[in-house]
C-alpha cells in the first residue's frame, strides 16, 4: 500500500505534512467526493471483503468504493500513515421503521485528536447523510454543513449524532410520496462510544450485513457519491441527484428510473465505477432513504 496511490485516487495535491484541521477536512472531502459509499458486490454475487488489504485494493487499486468497514478503513489507514492521532470508534444505527437503535455495533467511525481537541470523522455514511467536515466532539452544538446541521449529544457513556434537514423539492409527481424519500426534518443517524475498536471487531458483522436475509444491504443495492454541491445515489434502478440548498434553504431532489443499460452507464458517468461482474439491481427494503 502507497499513500501517494491513495492520494492520487482521491485526487489530493495538497499538503502532506500539516497535521491541521484544514488537512484533515481536505483529505475527507476529497475522499467522500470520489470514493463512493457502495455495496455493489453483494450485487454481482461477489463478496465485500473484509481486512485493510482487500479494502485498500477495492478502493484504490480497483477505482471502486465500499461501505464503511471498507472505506473508513482505508482512511483510518491514510491518516495514521500520515501522522494523525486517530482511533477507530464503533456505532449503533438508528433504524426508523422500529425506531431504536441497532443491537449490535455495526458501524465503523473514526476520532482524531488534534490540538487538544477531538473530532468525529466518518466517509462511509452515504446519501444525504455524510458529513463534509469533521464534527468536533462537543456536545449540543450545532454544527452547520452543506448538507445539513449536524449535533452531537452526550448522554452518559453514548454520544448521539443527529441532523437537522432542509425542506426538500422534488419536481417528480411521481416519486413525490417515495419511500426513497427523507420526511423527517430533525433525523437520528447513529450513537457511539468512544471505546477504542479494531477492525477485528467488525469481522462478525460484516459476515452479517451481506448474508442475512435482514440485513438492508442484502435486499437494496446502492451507490451514494457526494459532488460539489450534493449528493447521487443509485438505489436499485432508481437515480436520486440532490442539490443542498438550491434556493431558499431547500433542496433540489431529481429522480427517474433507469433501464439495464442506463444503470451500467451512469454508475461509469456518475459514480466512476466499472463493475467486474453482472449487476442485479434491487430495492427490497422500503425502510432505506437517501
Amino acid at each position: 500500500m502507497d499513500i501517494e496511490e491513495y492520494f492520487k485516487r482521491i485526487g489530493y495535491k495538497n499538503s502532506r505534512g500539516k497535521l491541521d484541521l484544514e488537512t484533515l477536512t481536505d483529505i475527507l472531502h476529497h475522499q467522500i467526493q470520489t470514493i463512493p459509499f457502495e455495496n455493489l458486490n453483494i450485487h454481482c454475487g461477489q463478496r465485500m471483503e473484509f481486512g485493510l488489504e482487500a479494502a485498500y485494493d477495492q478502493v484504490v487499486r480497483k477505482n471502486r468504493g465500499g461501505w464503511c468497514l471498507q472505506v473508513n478503513h482505508v482512511l483510518y489507514w491514510a491518516l495514521t500513515t500520515m501522522g494523525f492521532e486517530t482511533t477507530m470508534l464503533g456505532g449503533y444505527v438508528y433504524n426508523t421503521f422500529i425506531e431504536k437503535y441497532t443491537n449490535a455495533m455495526c458501524h465503523l467511525l473514526l476520532k482524531v485528536a488534534i490540538d487538544g481537541k477531538e473530532y468525529i470523522v466518518d466517509a462511509g455514511f452515504g446519501r444525504s447523510y455524510q458529513m463534509w467536515q469533521p464534527l468536533e466532539l462537543i456536545s449540543g452544538k450545532d454544527q452547520p454543513q452543506v448538507p445539513c446541521i449536524f449535533r452531537l449529544t452526550e448522554e452518559g457513556e453514548f454520544w448521539y449524532l443527529n441532523q437537522i434537514r432542509r425542506e426538500q423539492y422534488i419536481p417528480n409527481k411521481e416519486f413525490l410520496n417515495s419511500n426513497l424519500l427523507e420526511k423527517e426534518k430533525y433525523q437520528k443517524l447513529y450513537n457511539f462510544t468512544l471505546t477504542p475498536r479494531t477492525i477485528e471487531d467488525f469481522r462478525s458483522i460484516n459476515k452479517y450485513l451481506q448474508e442475512s436475509t435482514a440485513s438492508l444491504f442484502v435486499n437494496t443495492s446502492l451507490c451514494s457519491l457526494q459532488t460539489p454541491d450534493g449528493v447521487n445515489c443509485l438505489v436499485g434502478c432508481i437515480l436520486a441527484c440532490r442539490r443542498f440548498n438550491y434556493k431558499d434553504n431547500m433542496d433540489l431532489v431529481e429522480c427517474k428510473t433507469l433501464n439495464e443499460e442506463e444503470i451500467e452507464e451512469e454508475l461509469k458517468n456518475i459514480f466512476n465505477v466499472s463493475l467486474e461482474g453482472k449487476l442485479v439491481p434491487k430495492y427490497g427494503d422500503k425502510t432505506f432513504v437517501i
